[in-house]
């Protein structure tokens, strides 16, 4: 491809005009938009295009395109490629967001180790990817890692964390020849400023309790302190290890996965019935209410469902855990939907990769998306109250430090 990198717009001007340009006006913002991009790059080289100088620093080495959304349309730049270095007019577009180019970086990496497939292919030309070398994907790679693992380790100085939730995505990964599942451990805070913050992920080979033991501590030796309340499923690793790790922290266990458990243990007509009965405890104003609606619920499920019954005591301490804290919080701290929600964004990401080709390029993916969301949530509006924060932490002053819940007794991973 070859532009006119010098411009005489009247001359140009008369030429479209006589040819009835249908697309005048865009072709006008292209032309100047390259006229400028190529005395920029002319700049950078020390010369001009074709000139012969003692002060030429750069050559040229022809052009790449790149589609520029105008109010004119979509218009098909060609931005100038040096020889050493690289030009790129920031003055004029945005560069791909962090976790497109770890897609990209991902889909590439998988194409070029020869473990791609036609859904692959498809991807790529979607992505408007094509003839990627293995030194592109490198450099891409190796820019995407270091600004990952900056946010992985960076320290967490923003405590204390009242409020701490826990969860895991189960992910394809190829290894020795063969597809097997790894498990991305995520950690999500609220911070001292009342915002939500990401404190890290790690990738293990299986949820249990050794995977969930080293992640915890490698947040704790970054900073985390002053939690309170942890909220999780009621997966038995996970829950000892927050037991070993955040002693004095309370645990909430989340009532959406706790009900789905409850409802196996009823019959499929009766389960409507049980799980409207069962909401009805976290629809009371106080926390003496929540317990006293606890029991009742019990008392009712007794005569027909006598196994519910015994489920739901058994569960009391961990399903009511946040009744401890004030009114203002219970909505965003008796479940584990807001790190749901998170986890769905993760997956629309993840499921057009399918299989990655290794470890690194899922926390180079999965890295990527949560320092986005993490930077939304700097910028967005409070997750939590400052006075909120406030009753919370007088609330830990005034009853000391808060129990840990004993285990439960039956536990569904």
């Amino acid at each position: 491809m070859a532009v006119n990198n010098s411009v005489d717009p009247m001359a140009w001007l008369a030429e479209r005009i006589q040819t009835s340009d249908p697309d005048l006006l865009r072709s006008m913002v292209k032309t100047m938009a390259e006229a400028l991009m190529s005395a920029e790059a002319d700049s950078l080289c020390g010369a001009a295009y074709g000139e012969r100088s003692d002060q030429r620093a750069n050559r040229r080495n022809g052009y790449r395109t790149r589609g520029w959304d105008t109010r004119a349309g979509t218009v098909e730049l060609a931005i100038p490629k040096l020889r050493s270095g690289t030009y790129f007019p920031d003055w004029l577009l945005q560069r791909r967001r962090r976790a497109e180019q770890a897609l990209i970086s991902v889909v590439a990496t998988s194409y070029l180790l020869g473990v791609s497939t036609r859904r692959v292919d498809k991807l790529i030309e979607q992505l408007g990817v094509q003839h990627i070398s293995k030194s592109q994907v490198s450099e891409m790679a190796k820019m995407l890692d270091g600004q990952v693992e900056a946010f992985r380790t960076r320290p967490l100085d923003g405590g204390p964390y009242a409020f701490l939730w826990l969860d895991a995505l189960t992910q394809k990964v190829r290894e020795d020849g063969r597809t097997v599942n790894v498990h991305v451990l995520v950690a999500t805070a609220v911070n001292a400023d009342g915002r939500r913050e990401i404190l890290g992920l790690e990738v293990s080979s299986a949820e249990d309790g050794a995977g969930w033991l080293g992640f915890l501590r490698g947040l704790v030796a970054r900073g985390l302190s002053g939690v309170q309340l942890v909220v999780s499923d009621a997966h038995r690793g996970l829950v000892e290890a927050v037991g070993a790790v955040l002693a004095g922290a309370a645990w909430q266990r989340c009532r959406t996965h706790y009900l789905r458990n409850l409802l196996t243990t009823v019959p499929k007509s009766a389960q409507p019935w049980v799980a409207t009965l069962v909401r009805t405890i976290f629809d009371q104003p106080t926390a003496e209410a929540v317990r006293t609606q606890h029991t009742w619920v019990i008392d009712a499920l007794e005569a027909k469902y006598p196994a519910a019954a015994t489920h739901l005591e058994a569960a009391r301490e961990d399903l009511l855990a946040f009744a401890a804290f004030p009114r203002e919080v219970w909505k965003q701290v008796w479940s584990n939907n807001p790190q749901e929600r998170l986890n769905k964004e993760i997956r629309r990401r993840t499921d057009v990769v399918g299989i990655f080709p290794d470890r690194s390029s899922v926390v180079r993916l999965v890295g990527a998306v949560l320092a986005e969301q993490t930077d939304e949530w700097t910028e967005a509006r409070r997750y939590m109250g400052l006075d909120v924060l406030a009753k919370v932490r007088l609330r830990l002053i005034a009853s000391d430090t808060p129990g840990q819940n004993p285990l439960p007794q039956t536990l569904t991973a």
